[in-house]
């Protein structure tokens, strides 16, 4: 059998591509509008399409439907999210952090838990045996090309950070080589801008490249 050859990408796709990139963004305010379940079943599909180590494929999701888990969970996170404003030691950064809306939890439709198998029986350990994080790095594409795929369709996500992993692991009731990596609000943005939120609350703006890049 003749292979398929690989499709061409035409200029204006690329353009396109290069600006779903740019309107990408990490989204905290959402409308309470629910994701249709083929949606997100697709989402979840084309998310699994990342790329992976060894092919192991080590993403685990795991979907909050109970609105008594969501609840405790956005109690831990708003204690977490206390914390981490406690521990900023400049009064007026301080200040500013807590002005920030920092998670979803409460609005958004769906809330997804992304975990990292840290002993896939797919992939038989190839490519791990000297940086087993690769599989966690794998995880992180899963979550990348969910987040493009998202918004793609004009649904928002948001990434939820400031939480403790264990204890998260723990009220989700998952096996213990199961690694949280990221806690995911996902529905369509309130308030869609051009402009990502930390730029236009003057928290952090997107720094030159060329300060990144070493040469040897």
């Amino acid at each position: 059998m003749t292979p398929e050859p690989p499709p061409a990408f035409p200029a204006a796709f690329a353009a396109q591509f290069d600006t779903l990139l740019r309107w990408r963004r990490d989204v905290r305010h959402f409308r309470t509008t629910p994701i249709a379940e083929p949606d997100l079943h697709a989402l979840l599909e084309t998310a699994a399409l990342a790329p992976s180590v060894g092919n192991a494929q080590p993403w685990r999701f795991v979907r909050l439907l109970s609105p008594g888990l969501r609840a405790r969970l956005a109690d831990h996170v708003d204690t977490a999210n206390q914390d981490a404003a406690d521990a900023q030691p400049d009064p007026d950064r301080r200040a500013r952090y807590r002005s920030l809306k920092l998670h979803g939890l409460r609005e958004a439709p769906e809330i997804v838990a992304v975990f990292s198998d840290e002993a896939p029986r797919a992939g038989h350990g190839l490519g791990r045996t000297t940086m087993a994080e690769t599989l966690r790095y794998s995880t992180v594409m899963a979550i990348h090309t969910l987040w493009l795929a998202a918004r793609l369709r004009g649904i928002g996500l948001g990434w939820v950070s400031i939480l403790d992993p264990g204890t998260v692991a723990a009220m989700l009731r998952v096996p213990d080589d199961w690694t949280l990596i990221a806690v995911l609000c996902l529905g369509y943005p309130e308030d869609p801008s051009t402009v990502p939120e930390l730029e236009r609350r003057d928290w952090q703006h997107r720094e030159p490249i060329a300060d990144r890049i070493v040469e040897r």
